[in-house]
This record gives structure tokens, sequence and C-alpha cells, in this order.
């Protein structure tokens, strides 16, 4: 058989048997005085067995392995790996569907796709619509993303969130919106917020603080003056505590 015959016979391609002969996946046959390759009946059932190799899902250098042993032997052990190589992407695919099945059901504005611990602390969230409230909620989620080592905190969090309470002090804090940075609801405001905080908190916060250098001015910005003034003070008590 020449190589179209062949490539017809097995379903694949003439590109794909040239391949395998580049990458010593086949061996290259005998050539005819003409110089076209002269496949046979043998040529045909390793295409034919590689072809199936392939769309199990093996790779080459796999398909390699199984063909270097003649008795099979090999076959079964690397077909029990990738069966459990599929089992985790399986696996791996319905927690992913899962997570975006939360999402489809958040209504419009909601934060995006976080880890589960996150989620977890957002869940036991009292429901507010304050401005301040969704700021945290964005840092949190920042957060998030961008840092390592932050289940502690999420679950030391979890008591303060629910607390009606600290929906009050998000109220407190939005009313500050068209106040001066001299309003003597700034100190009280700040020492309330700080107090809010739970003891153990303090000991979670990193050594380098809860911020990267740059963030503390991009976040106050954020905030009228005012606003700004109380969260920029609960920041440095949230960092020098955690120091020490």
């Amino acid at each position: 058989m020449r190589i179209g015959e062949i490539a017809a016979l097995v379903g694949l391609t003439t590109r794909a048997i040239r391949h395998y002969h580049h990458v010593g996946l086949l061996p290259e046959p005998e050539r005819r005085p003409n110089g076209y390759r002269a496949y046979s009946v043998r040529d045909a059932v390793l295409l034919a067995r590689v072809r199936r190799l392939t769309e199990l899902g093996l790779g080459l250098d796999e398909v390699r392995d199984v063909l270097a042993d003649d008795a099979g032997r090999e076959l079964t052990e690397i077909l029990e790996e990738l069966d459990a190589d599929l089992a985790r992407q399986e696996a791996d695919i319905r927690e992913r569907r899962g997570r975006l099945g939360a999402l489809l059901a958040e209504p419009p504005g909601a934060t995006g796709p976080v880890s589960p611990a996150l989620a977890a602390l957002l869940a036991q969230a009292l429901r507010t619509d304050s401005p301040s409230a969704a700021k945290d909620r964005e840092y949190l989620t920042l957060l998030d993303a961008t840092s390592t080592g932050n289940q502690e905190i999420f679950g030391l969090l979890g008591t303060l969130v629910a607390d009606p309470a600290v929906v009050e002090l998000y109220e407190r804090l939005d009313a500050l919106g068209d106040a001066t940075t001299d309003d003597p609801r700034i100190a009280p405001l700040a020492a309330d917020l700080v107090a809010a905080v739970p003891e153990e908190l303090f000991a979670a916060i990193p050594e380098d603080g809860v911020v990267v250098t740059g963030f503390r001015e991009a976040l106050l910005a954020e905030y009228t003056p005012a606003q700004a003034e109380v969260v920029g003070r609960l920041m440095e008590v949230l960092v020098e505590r955690g120091r020490g």
C-alpha cells in the first residue's frame, strides 16, 4: 500500500503518518524501486493501534511506551493512569461548574469568583445597602485574589460581619460623606471601629501589614476626606497592633 492508501484505510492523514515517521513512532517501510513507501498490513495494524491510543488521550511518548511492550503489560498500567487523570479532570470540572453556578445565581454587581473561605464569610454577612460595606467586600475580594494565608483572617471575621452593630458602624461612616476632616464624629467612630475588631485578628495580621506599598493611598482615595480620616486611623491601628 502507498501512504495515501494506508492513510485512508486507518482513518489518518498522510501528514500524521509522516509525523509518526519523523518522531520515530512508526518505522520507515521499505521503498519500491520508484521511491514510494510500501506499507504492509502489519503497518496498518500498528497505525490503527496508534490512532486508538491517541483517541483515548495518550500522548505520543506514552503511545511509544505501549508499542514497545509487545506483551501489552504496560498498556494496562498507562490506561489506568489515564483513567485516574480523567477522573481528576472530571472532579475539577464539576467543582468549577459548581462555582460558576453560584456566580450565575448571584445578583448583578456581586463580587465575583472567590475562594471557599471568603464565600463562607460573605454568606454570613448581614444584608446592607451601605456603600462603605460594599467597599469592604471589594477589598476582601482583592485580598483573597492577591494574597495567601488569609483563611484564618476570614474565619475570624465571621462573627464580626454577622454583628448588627457593624452595620450601624458602616452607616455612621456613610453619614460622613459630606463632612470635613475636623468633624467631631470622626474620632469616636474610629475608636468604635477599632473596638469592634476581634483581638485574635490582630495576631493573625502578617508582620508586613495587610496592604502593599501604595495601596493604602489608593484605598483611602476611594473615600471622601472625612471617611478617609476614619479608615486611615483604623488601618494604622491594625498595622501597629499586628506588628506588636
